[in-house]
């Protein structure tokens, strides 16, 4: 079976993830964190592309970003992932392949759904149980977006500096969004639409955008009015 195309627009957020092969590992030290963090922020850098939020799990990361260009998500994951991989093996002395076939990706609307995709990235190690607060991970947006702190990697959103006219309001009003867990529909919807590669958004941003097998009903009036998406 053919692969799907991607469907990215220039200027169009997307919510990103990457497993590790099999859900193995594929982070392994301090020092891996570190440095693909560092390639993250110089390659968004060199391509034009915005992280907006991203975390990083033990087997998986997400990424929140916009990029400017058509091309700019598939050539900042193809050289990310080309050095990460390169330094893993160096590091460990192993070969073989690393991450589980292609990234996944979906459009998501600003207006109404960007806000609680990074809510559903930075919550991630909540979800999975490794703390029982986002500022206790310390490899995610969270102390940047929720704590002000300098992260070369993330760029702050047009939606996300709109939550309040000063940095310090702006981290008070995204922790107070934080502390309230993302709908259940919320989460579903949101990885749905990333595993399928369809629009996370309106049926007419999903159309707009291009985005294939979208139902109708997985985007109805009665879902997306729920309060916890910000709408």
């Amino acid at each position: 079976m053919p692969r799907r195309p991607r469907v990215v627009l220039p200027g169009v957020p997307l919510h990103v993830t990457q497993r590790g092969v099999d859900r193995a590992a594929c982070f392994f030290d301090v020092g891996d964190r570190v440095f693909w963090l560092a390639q993250l922020a110089e390659l968004a850098a060199a391509l034009d592309v915005r992280v907006h939020a991203y975390v990083l799990m033990t087997n998986h990361i997400h990424l929140l970003l916009t990029a400017a260009t058509a091309d700019g998500l598939a050539r900042l994951m193809k050289l990310l992932g080309q050095r990460y991989v390169a330094h893993v093996n160096r590091v460990y002395a192993r070969t073989g392949t690393l991450w589980e076939g292609r990234y996944r990706s979906c459009l998501v609307e600003s207006e109404r759904y960007l806000l609680a995709c990074m809510r559903y990235v930075e919550l991630n190690p909540v979800r999975a149980g490794p703390v029982a607060h986002p500022r206790d991970w310390p490899w995610s947006s969270f102390r940047a977006n929720a704590g002000g702190l300098a992260d070369p990697a993330v760029t702050l959103h047009a939606v996300f500096r709109g939550l309040a006219p000063s940095a310090s309001a702006r981290c008070v009003a995204w922790r107070t969004l934080v502390e309230e867990p993302l709908a259940a529909e919320a989460v579903d919807a949101i990885r749905r639409a990333t595993a399928g590669n369809h629009a996370l958004g309106s049926a007419r941003f999903a159309a707009e955008g291009g985005a294939r097998r979208i139902r109708r009903k997985d985007y109805s009036r009665k879902r997306w009015s729920d309060p916890l998406w910000g709408g």
